[in-house]
């Protein structure tokens, strides 16, 4: 055991507090030091006998999220006191109502907002959605709890590294899937890009590491032609006197392989990988004239593409984001982004919330995007009643989309997610308007509702008194609001159903002199494999089982008054890891896949079909036993995520003598006999059995899919090899399976 220096420890501790109070300075009002004093006290005190997974004291991390804070974040002394303290209700004594006493009703809510929901939570829902929905409930008081928990977030995926490999899934994953894209819509960006490349280290090390070291490798060649691409430029903005920076950074390692893996093409072939950022020192009010001044300056030196003109001062996105994006042909022939915006605008982008806050402020501009992306999530809330996992789902699906926007007939610019439809819009308008909604005029022409919104239209929707939401209408929508007050009326339309339904059941059974008790009921809900009574009720309300079914069902005479229950699964990983502990009599709560078919049972998943050699995780499900993911599976991030209880640690053992089904995309040039020269070196020459081939050619270009069995990642890298090394093959990868885990996992 690791001896501890605790006069060390408490050196450390108040250098870490003494710098806080430093970065805070700016910030600090009269009597604030004394209160942030006061809070890092009462933390101190309730974490005294706590460390973290690093072994150091446990204090450091809150001190940390408050720096971030303050630092990162541009948050003030309210933000840290809840940043101090977020963990003091879940770790001690203390209650909500003590911290209200002492320091007031608004830090007593930020950090109810951070604190997490206790007690046991049933089967089929998930902690981590009920935990995330009730952080953003308090978005509709204060958005200080979500800035917070990212802050809170960003300090332990820094430190992530400690904490076991079954545990940096979960929390990589959870947030890829959730935190990254709640940073982008808050206009977190930088936060937001180191979130995504952290996900990627702990998920995909290798990866990571390849494409850091390839930046690395390219950075002294890449500050060699930004300053030569920059200077014609800087020169000229000097003859002009506009005070600038220019800033060249390359894209994000995440950024970098999700293109590479999007279009199929390795590092090399990643042509934007960074942007050049000219940064503009400029009175507000002239902000819009030179920033298309400079646009103006840069395309006299560099052709632009016309196409990848991006204007984002004039229609700012809905996180609060500004800037002018103009991608332009370098004399190499290489292309070159360039992001032009003022110090101000590149603050926002920086700090996002915080920092259009205090512009907002300090000029008394009118409602931003952002503020009225915050209002539509506040309503999403008030009118959401769902099942936390659906509601997380619909959230997050309007996180991280672009935007459309529309007119209505009187002009009013309406902010869409991109993909939304008319129907959306319609609801966008109003509830009681979308649910009436038969179809639209767009630009003076008749659309359906599924009709897909572009850019600039401008939307006249059309009503029927008659018309009512049905299931349809949730394939045509993308908005949560409109999915929200769909499934509202869905809702209530089935409590009718399910009323009348039970009414039907009631007067049956009397007409048929069958007792209507609780066991009749729970036993027609068998026979007729209804998940729950109102489902039951709802299915005969609607007529899908009718009167004569119930008739069937009443003179049907099973062996016993029920049938025999299935014995209980196992629905937890951690009652998995006992079991397998338990049966192979050793300290040992790994599944290992190939040796424990007898223990517990276990299927490989169709959609990122996994070999030996790749790293992977076990994922219980409700009807399937556990099944094996790849940990960079398309799945992977929702999965645990939401489940992170159900995840599984796995690891393959030596298997040579069995093989698994995996598939290849070959590209090239087509020839003859190129087909015969790929299933020559796959059957023949590396004895691999085929399952399936497709080959598609178009003007002497060809394209094929294989499904084949191979024993291992060293089997399928050597194949790869083989195979590009057949003339006319010019790239040869393995892809994933399109097919995705259902929602009843």
């Amino acid at each position: 055991m690791v001896a501890i220096d605790v006069e060390k420890e408490k050196k450390e501790i108040i250098n870490h507090y003494r710098k806080l109070l430093r970065k805070a300075k700016p910030v600090l009002k009269d009597s604030d030091a004394k209160l942030i004093k006061k809070a890092f006290t009462i933390a101190a005190e309730a974490h005294k006998d706590m460390r973290r997974k690093s072994g150091e004291p446990y204090i450091l991390h809150p001190l940390a999220v408050a720096e971030i804070c303050v630092e990162e974040i541009g948050l003030g002394t309210t933000s840290i006191l809840a940043a101090l303290m977020h963990d003091v209700v879940e770790d001690s004594d203390m209650e909500l109502a003590d911290i209200e006493k002492i320091f007031g009703k608004k830090v007593a809510r930020i950090i109810d907002g951070l604190t997490k929901i206790a007690g046991v939570f049933e089967y089929g829902t998930s902690q981590q959605a009920e935990n995330f929905r009730k952080m953003l409930f308090t978005l509709s008081e204060d958005v200080r709890v979500i800035l917070i928990k990212l802050a809170d977030r960003l300090h332990n995926m820094r430190t992530l590294e400690s904490m076991p490999r079954n545990k940096q899934l979960k929390i990589s994953s959870e947030t890829i899937y959730l935190y990254a894209p709640l940073a982008h819509r808050l206009g977190l960006n930088a936060i937001k890009t180191e979130l995504e490349d952290l996900y990627l280290r702990f998920t995909d090390r290798p990866i990571y590491n390849s494409i850091a070291s390839k930046i690395d490798d390219t950075r002294a060649t890449r500050n060699k032609f930004i300053k030569g691409f920059m200077q014609p430029i800087v020169e000229e903005l000097n003859k002009q006197n506009i005070r600038c920076e220019v800033k060249g950074r390359p894209k994000s390692i995440y950024s970098i392989w999700n293109k590479m893996k999007r279009q199929n093409i390795p590092f090399e072939e990643v042509y934007d990988l960074f942007a050049i950022r000219v940064i503009i020192d400029a009175p507000q009010e002239q902000e819009k004239a030179l920033c298309w001044q400079v646009y103006s300056i840069v395309t006299d030196f560099y052709t632009p593409n016309p196409d990848r003109l991006r204007d984002w001062i004039s229609t700012p996105k809905s996180n609060g984001y500004e800037s002018l994006h103009t991608t332009v042909m370098a004399k190499n022939g290489q292309w070159v982004e360039v992001q032009i915006r003022t110090e101000r605008m590149d603050d926002i982008a920086e700090k996002g919330y915080a920092a259009h806050w205090k512009y907002k402020e300090s000029s008394g501009i009118n409602e931003s995007n952002l503020e009225k992306w915050l209002a539509r999530v506040r309503d999403t809330l008030e009118h959401n009643d769902h099942t936390a996992l659906d509601f997380v789902d619909d959230f997050r699906g309007n996180l991280f989309t672009e935007e459309v926007f529309a007119f209505t007939p009187k002009g009013e610019l309406k902010t869409l997610p991109s993909g939304a439809t008319a129907l959306d819009f319609a609801y966008e308008i109003h509830s009681q308007i979308g649910s009436k909604c038969i179809g639209a005029k767009i630009n003076n022409r008749l659309v359906p509702i599924s009709h897909v919104l572009k850019n600039g239209d401008q939307v006249e929707i059309l009503t029927s008194s008659k018309q009512k939401p049905n299931e349809d209408w949730l394939r045509f929508v993308v908005s949560s609001k409109a999915k929200g007050h769909i499934k509202d009326s869905l809702k209530e339309e089935k409590k009718q159903s399910a009323h009348e339904g039970k009414e039907i059941i009631m007067r049956k059974l009397k007409q048929l002199k069958v007792e209507a008790s609780q066991d009749t009921l729970e036993h027609m809900r068998e026979y007729f494999n209804a998940k729950t009574h109102f489902d039951l009720y709802y299915r005969v309300g609607r007529n899908i089982i009718g009167t004569a079914d119930i008739k069937r069902f009443t003179e049907f005479k099973p062996t016993s008054p029920f049938r025999a229950k299935p014995p209980a699964q196992l629905t937890d990983a951690k009652l998995i890891e006992k079991e397998i502990t338990a049966l192979k009599n050793r300290y040992e709560d790994m599944l290992l896949i190939g040796e424990d078919m007898d223990v517990v049972d276990y299927k490989l998943a169709k959609c990122c079909t996994p070999i030996p050699g790749d790293e992977v995780f076990g994922f219980v499900t409700v009807n399937e036993g556990i099944k094996i993911h790849r940990t960079n599976c398309p799945n992977s991030a929702e999965l645990m995520a939401n489940h992170g209880n159900r995840v599984v640690k796995a690891k393959w053992t030596s298997q040579h003598e069995v093989a698994f089904l995996t598939g290849l995309k070959i590209k090239g040039t087509d020839r003859v006999g190129l087909i015969n020269g790929v299933t020559k070196v796959i059957s023949e020459e590396l004895k691999v059995n085929m399952s399936s081939m497709s080959i598609h050619t178009d003007t002497g270009i060809f394209e094929g899919e294989i499904m084949l069995y191979v024993n291992d990642t060293r089997h399928l890298e050597h194949l790869i090899a083989k195979l590009e090394q057949v003339e006319g093959v010019v790239k040869v990868s393995r892809f994933d399976s399109k097919e995705t885990e259902p929602r009843e996992l």
